[in-house]
């Protein structure tokens, strides 16, 4: 009867740090699936539907289109968006709804051409510069030295050397290109090569080739990924200036820059020429910078931290 009697005033008495608490703050899985990764990554879903978009309309253009993109008709010059011409037409006749949308593919192909092949040449150039000391110096120097000079202004300059078309505008982008993907990967080797696993690996005699492939190129393909987005926007940008600056595609090719360029000269009587390339392209560089920012954030482990 006395232990039964010391046990309860025991556990009346006991300090309030030894009851256990009520759940007040019960912990909240996330929404998995489809709604799930919606909620958690709207800027990435955002952004990537809408460069889904704009990929569907450069590839079914010619179903999308209701006339010949090349076609003169000086009867049918500058009129007005109507049922019958939706964006109206330019200076020469010509329906600025399918020279739009046939503008789309010269814009994404020199986009993602640049994309690819700045993220090659530079993941290279930055793997061996950051990770091979005695080419650092050498290497980066001259990326220093490209980087001084406007990408826009080396674009002209290259543009100026070779005739106009699209292969030289994705060669004279892609040079611009180069420095900044390269400064970006030797930034991120740089800090890889001083790893514990890095150097287990020059411990073990394993060879620098080896371990660039095996231990530098899987830590730096997630930056790299999210780099890629934003040189595409950029190529975008700059394929648009260069063409509406006449130093781009040729004048015969619908591209976006061009038919702003047409325009320009009678902007202030008929501004539709100009507004609705300008807005096709403002929604294909924003696309690709709110799915790089949504890419950036699903790679980021901080983000993926649940309370």
């Amino acid at each position: 009867m006395n232990a039964h009697v010391t046990t309860t005033l025991a556990a009346e008495l006991a300090p309030p740090a030894a009851r256990p608490l009520p759940d007040l703050f019960p912990e909240t899985r996330p929404a998995g699936g489809v709604v799930g990764f919606v909620r958690r990554h709207p800027t990435m879903v955002v952004g990537g539907l809408l460069l889904l978009l704009m990929i569907l309309v450069a590839v079914f253009a010619p179903w999308l289109a209701t006339r010949d993109p090349a076609a003169v008709a000086p009867a049918l010059r500058k009129l007005e968006p109507s049922a019958r011409f939706w964006f109206g037409t330019d200076i020469l006749g010509r329906d600025l709804y399918s020279r739009v949308l046939f503008g789309a593919r010269v814009s994404l192909v020199v986009g993602f051409s640049v994309a690819l092949l700045s993220c090659l040449i530079g993941l290279a150039v930055g793997v061996v510069s950051g990770y091979v000391r005695w080419a650092d110096n050498i290497v980066m120097r001259v990326m220093d030295g490209m980087m001084s000079i406007p990408p826009i202004l080396l674009a002209i300059a290259l543009m100026a050397l070779t005739r106009a078309s699209i292969g030289n505008v994705i060669f004279a982008i892609t040079v611009t290109e180069i420095p900044r993907v390269a400064r970006v990967v030797r930034g991120i080797v740089i800090s890889l090569r001083e790893q514990p696993f890095v150097e287990a690996a020059i411990a073990s005699g394993t060879r620098a080739p080896t371990i660039m492939v095996r231990h530098i190129l899987p830590n730096v393909m997630g930056p790299l990924i999210v780099q890629a987005t934003f040189i595409c926007a950029s190529a975008i940008l700059i394929e648009a200036a260069l063409s509406f600056l006449g130093a781009g595609t040729p004048s015969n090719i619908p591209s976006w820059g061009n038919i702003m360029a047409e325009g320009r000269s009678i902007w202030q009587v008929k501004p539709y020429i100009v507004f609705f390339p300008a807005l096709f392209l403002s929604v294909a560089v924003l696309a690709m910078n709110m799915l790089g920012d949504g890419v950036r954030d699903l790679l980021d482990p901080r983000m993926n931290e649940h309370v």
